[in-house]
Order: structure tokens, then C-alpha cells, then sequence
């Protein structure tokens, strides 16, 4: 990898001054070439210039195909480095840095893949002569990548508890440089992290909820990213969204009531939660998905044949498992503000297709993906925080 000096043989056919005609022409061909003449009287008895002890290397050999995209290193031995150029075929530069004792550079990040690039390193020795290496190479093209899918649509806005899931088709191994690779960028300051929850799923949250009316936009740097071990990341996106207005619903199970904050102002509806036998799970939600109508069948979350209810109005979904919040008008009598009567959803009156007036579908129209409801004094332990968007209830220090 080319850290000697390498001396281009010139025509040196001197028809008419032999050997001392125009001065050192030895010297004289060495500088055309680009090298480094040795000053005069350096020579050794052959005639020979000096060369510099510095060799260099870089990681990725001359004319290689498929070059990792983290797998670019320059070193140097016997010497110290005194510039380190890297170019892709566009001619722009990639970032990196010398290290302070002079024997390595990096990139800073790294390479795209499919690239190709185009080194020239120049390192000196204790006598101050240069060593020089130019290689070029191409970064690999994967042949196996990983789908990204998250939970947010470009230019949308949700509520303040809106969490950002993102879906791997494969497992992840390296999370630390995936969770590195997805970065936040917001118009307050707003800091995100990630919490994994497996080797698929990478949830994002601020410490607390979101300030209304925070601008944000996901960045999206994982096509240079191997994800696994030959298996590299599949995008390079930026997706801006936004934080609405505030509101926090609290559905009470012992007063069989919900209280609504919406910025500042509070309003309490009745409703009905989880009966005694299928009591509805607490802390901490996220409303996912919002239905105006849809079907409801026990089967789908493992209670037998117990209902199966075609045209439930004003459906909003809570979790995973099957808890929604919605407009109930077959329950009779009705139960909303005396007792529990569901089989763990959060239900309140509303008529046969859903009426915009009822306590139901005033909330339904009130609500956006991401609006907070929480659920205090049931019998049934908090909900997991994998199940739906339940991060809320995994403290900041542990996120």
C-alpha cells in the first residue's frame, strides 16, 4: 500500500551536457514526478536519493470492490501524518481528523455504500521527508437490507404524548449505531431518545410530554449502517411533523368517570371501563389509530365468543392487544357513570352509526393520534410499555 516513496523512471537521454548538464538531474526528474528530491550531497554512493522511512496504509486496498462502509482507515508507521484527502466520485469530501499523535485518520462517519472513492495520503518522517499513497476503491453494494417503518406521515400533526415507533424487518445487532442513526431535530430544543423493546422495535419520546406546537423532523441516516452483520439499513429520509394542541384524558375506574384537559380547560364525561372479571389496564396510553366505524370481535383478543359487534362507532385504539376508546349504544341499561360493565375498553354513550353529538363522538372529534388518556384506580396492573405506545409508564431515567 504504497508508503514508500515511489521514484518515476525518467527519459534522462542528455544528448548534450553528460552527466552535470543542467544541474542534479536526478533531483530534476524525482520533482517532475511529484516525489521528493533529496537536497544535493544526500545521495549515497549509488547515485540514489533518499526515501522516506514513513509508511503508509490505508485499510481498503487499491482498486477493491467492496470496501465496508465502516471499513476506511489510514495509518502510518514510522512517521507522522501530514494530510489525509478523501473524495467520492463527485468530488465531495468526506470528513475526518488526524489523530493527535499523528498515525491514524478516520472518517468521521460512515462512507456511503455503493460509492466510489478516492484516497491520497501524505505522511513525513523524523527527517521531515514525505511518504505518499493514493488508492482508490468502491464501497460494497448490500445484498441484504433492512425495511424501516415507523408510525409518523410526513407534514402530520399528533398529540403531546404521541410516541415514534419504529419497525425493523430484521433484528437488529449493532442498536448503538442504528439508535445513533435516527436523530431528532426540533424548533425548541426538545431532546428525544430511544428505548428498544426487542431486536425490531426502537420506540422515541421526549422526558416529558411534548410542547404543543413543537416542530420536529425525524433524520433518517441508515443506508450506511450495518444493522446486522451484512445486512445494512435501507433508508436516508428526513420526515418533518407536528405537535398539536395538549390533551390529557383521565378515565377513572373507581368513579367511573373521564376527565378531558384540553390546554387548560377540564370537562368530565361519564363513562364505563372494565368489569370486575375483565377489568381494563392502567396507567399510562397513547391513542394509535382512530375509526369511525369498525368491528370488535372476543375471538381477536382471546375471549372466546363473547361479542362480535359489526359497526362499533367512534373506535380509537389504546394497545396492541385490543383496548380502544369508543361509542358503546347496545348496552342497556346503561352503564356509563353508575358501573364497569366492558370487557377492558374505555366506552361511552353514542347512538346506531355514530352520532357527532353524543358524549362519544364529541370526544372523537375532540381526539388526535397521539392525545394522552390514562386510566387510575383499576384492578388490573399498568399496561406493558410495548404494548401499543404504553413508554410513558417506563421512567427517564430507565428510557
Amino acid at each position: 500500500m504504497g508508503g514508500v516513496l515511489l521514484l518515476t523512471a525518467a527519459c534522462n537521454d542528455d544528448k548534450t551536457g553528460g552527466d552535470n548538464a543542467g544541474g542534479d538531474s536526478t533531483a530534476a526528474a524525482t520533482a517532475a514526478a511529484g516525489g521528493t528530491a533529496a537536497p544535493s550531497g544526500a545521495q549515497g554512493t549509488s547515485g540514489a536519493p533518499k526515501t522516506s522511512a514513513a509508511v503508509v496504509a490505508v485499510s481498503a486496498k487499491d482498486g477493491a470492490q467492496d470496501v465496508a462502509p465502516n471499513g476506511l482507515a489510514v495509518s502510518v508507521s514510522k512517521g507522522k501524518l501530514s494530510s489525509v484527502e478523501v473524495t467520492d466520485k463527485n468530488g465531495k469530501p468526506v470528513e475526518g481528523a488526524i489523530t493527535p499523535d499523528g498515525t491514524g485518520w478516520k472518517p468521521a462517519a460512515s462512507l456511503a455504500v455503493g460509492m466510489a472513492y478516492k484516497v491520497n495520503a501524505q505522511a513525513k518522517d523524523a527527517e521531515g521527508l514525505v511518504a505518499a499513497s493514493t488508492t482508490t476503491f468502491t464501497t460494497l453494494t448490500p445484498e441484504k437490507k433492512v425495511s424501516t417503518n415507523d408510525n409518523i406521515q410526513d407534514g402530520a400533526t399528533y398529540g403531546v404524548g404521541m410516541i415514534v415507533s419504529v419497525e425493523f424487518t430484521r433484528d437488529i445487532k449493532n442498536k448503538d449505531a442504528v439508535a445513533k442513526a435516527i436523530a431528532f431535530e426540533t424548533n425548541n430544543g426538545t431532546e428525544v431518545k430511544g428505548h428498544w423493546f426487542g431486536d425490531r422495535r426502537l420506540d422515541f419520546r421526549p422526558a416529558e410530554y411534548w410542547k404543543p406546537g413543537t416542530k420536529a423532523t425525524i433524520k433518517y441516516r441508515l443506508k450506511s449502517v450495518e444493522v446486522s452483520p451484512g445486512v445494512y439499513g435501507d433508508v436516508d429520509k428526513d420526515e418533518p411533523f407536528t405537535i398539536g394542541r395538549s390533551m390529557v384524558s383521565t378515565a377513572d375506574a373507581k368513579a367511573h368517570q373521564m376527565t378531558i384537559e384540553r390546554d387548560g380547560k377540564s370537562t368530565t364525561v361519564p363513562v364505563t371501563l372494565g368489569a370486575d372479571a375483565t377489568p381494563s389496564w392502567g396507567g399510562t396510553m397513547v391513542i394509535m389509530s382512530k375509526e369511525k366505524v369498525t368491528r370488535m370481535n372476543s375471538q381477536t383478543v382471546g375471549l372466546g365468543g363473547e361479542y362480535d359487534i359489526q359497526d362499533v362507532p367512534h373506535a380509537m385504539r389504546l394497545t396492541t392487544s385490543g383496548t380502544f376508546v369508543h361509542g358503546n349504544y347496545w348496552a342497556n341499561p346503561a352503564p356509563f357513570g353508575k358501573s364497569n360493565a366492558s370487557h377492558g375498553c374505555i366506552s361511552m354513550a353514542d347512538e346506531k352509526g355514530g352520532s357527532d353529538a353524543s358524549v362519544a363522538g364529541k370526544f372523537f372529534n375532540d381526539s388526535m393520534v397521539g392525545d394522552v388518556v390514562k386510566i387510575v384506580n383499576t384492578k388490573e396492573k399498568p399496561v406493558s410499555p410495548s404494548n401499543g405506545l404504553g413508554g410513558w409508564n417506563v421512567a427517564w431515567a430507565n428510557w
